[in-house]
């Protein structure tokens, strides 16, 4: 089974299970990295607040630098479940 298979994501219920908990961590990633650039950017316009703003761009640098972790991390452990399942069907032969 190939990384980034979209057959390795429609194997069982466990598979699915996964891929679904995964694109929900991607979600709030993305949601919080946004939300982190977009309160930042307005927080830029008073001088006051400029620590906070550039603080909130890093914390939505973060969050943007996890969504591809996100993503490898669940293709990794769909192929690693994918193997699992070739394991135990030799097991069983």
């Amino acid at each position: 089974m190939r990384l980034f298979s979209h057959e390795a994501r429609q194997r069982s219920a466990d598979t699915r299970r996964v891929f679904a908990a995964y694109e929900i961590a991607h979600t709030v990633a993305d949601f919080i990295a946004a939300i982190s650039f977009l309160v930042g950017s307005i927080l830029f316009f008073w001088p006051e607040y400029e620590t906070t703003a550039i603080w909130l761009f890093v914390v939505g640098s973060v969050f943007f630098c996890l969504k591809p972790s996100l993503r490898l991390a669940r293709e990794v452990q769909l192929w690693r479940m994918g193997k699992i399942d070739e394991l135990a069907n030799r097991a069983r032969e």
